[in-house]
């Protein structure tokens, strides 16, 4: 890019991009023992429904065995 010859009408707007804050944020409170045990536990609660959600889903979407089984009890109960 090329720069321009002719002044800039504001120079606060050329100088935007270099512009930096003397003004420091003010520091984060720390979490409190209270406040960290308390997103532990939900994250805890959120992987074991993960965790139970898979334990309970992947036998019911299991269709090989569940056909599997349903043939042996047929099988079973015509040979009476």
């Amino acid at each position: 890019m090329f720069r321009r010859r002719e002044p800039v009408p504001f120079a606060f707007v050329a100088e935007a991009d270099r512009f930096r804050s003397n003004v420091t944020p003010p520091t984060r409170p720390r979490a409190t023992p209270s406040q960290i045990a308390g997103r532990t536990l939900i994250g805890l609660t959120i992987v074991a429904g993960f965790v139970g959600s898979l334990m309970f889903g992947m036998p019911a979407l299991d269709s090989q065995s569940h056909q599997t089984q349903q043939t042996q009890q047929s099988e079973a109960t015509d040979g009476r």
